[in-house]
């Protein structure tokens, strides 16, 4: 990746306050952050230390109480609802522990949704989702339901979903939190290769496995940051391909063994 000192995101004294009087409390409390274009940063931390809140509020689901957060330029903080929305569906793409695919929608259309808040039409909106799902071997699956995949496909498909309106931030909460180990890996090879083309990657994780991805690991602690610490992230695997092409074909002899027992009853 090359190197870019551009600064996508700044974060000034930010703090988020839930409660009131003798309940009130600091989920933030005064974060300072900058983060430059193509830096994949992974936030840990105890339960409660804030960095859901923040990731939140960095995708703007939610809104700090004090301070101040520019995006590519932009300060955000105090814009309406409504144009903070316009911004979300340009500029950020999120990637959930629980997938929150649309369960009545195929694979295609649940990855072609953020292309509806753009206002492109139908027709090329869902040519650019194909695309997308074919760069992550699930072209075949185009028009499987989500009930019909596997936990790992059903998270490509998240990630293929964010990535499918090119956003300048990609987020994400605990991505293989509901994933076995196999799958865990596949989705965090698939994230580093998406790293790898420039794209900036802010993931929050309770899993220290996943910090050998990362080129900066942020701890969290009372709703500040505790450490922030550069590193080289680990070499992508070049048999990425290989163990997804493996794991599809055992998906496929699962389905397959799922459907014979379904027709004799068991």
């Amino acid at each position: 990746m090359a190197k870019n000192e551009k600064e996508i995101v700044r974060l000034r004294n930010l703090k988020k306050r839930f409660g009131v009087g003798d309940a009130e409390n600091y989920a933030l409390n005064g974060v300072n952050l900058s983060i430059k274009q193509g830096e994949f940063i992974i936030i840990m931390g105890p339960s409660g230390c804030g960095k859901t809140t923040l990731l939140n509020t960095i995708g703007l689901l939610d809104r700090a109480t004090e301070g101040d957060y520019v995006l590519d330029g932009q300060n955000v903080a105090r814009m309406s609802r409504r144009n903070q929305a316009k911004i979300r569906s340009e500029k950020i793409g999120f990637i959930f522990q629980n997938f929150n695919l649309i369960p009545r929608l195929t694979v295609i259309e649940n990855v072609a949704l953020p292309l509806v808040y753009k206002g492109i039409g139908k027709v090329k909106r869902l040519e650019k989702a194909s695309e997308v799902l074919k760069q992550f071997h699930l072209g075949e699956r185009e028009f499987y339901m989500p009930w019909q995949l596997s936990g790992g496909q059903t998270q490509r498909v998240a990630i293929a979903r964010a990535l499918v309106n090119k956003p300048s931030i990609i987020l994400a909460d605990e991505p293989t939190g509901n994933l076995d180990s196999k799958s865990s890996h596949i989705i965090m090879e698939e994230l580093a290769e998406v790293h790898e083309k420039g794209n900036t990657i802010i993931m929050v994780t309770h899993n220290p496995d996943l910090m050998a991805y990362a080129t900066r690991i942020i701890t969290m602690f009372d709703g500040k940051i505790d450490t922030d610490v550069k590193k080289k992230p680990a070499k992508k695997s070049s048999k990425k391909d290989e163990k997804l092409n493996t794991l599809d074909k055992i998906e496929k002899v699962e389905e397959k063994i799922d459907e014979i027992k379904e027709e004799l009853g068991v």
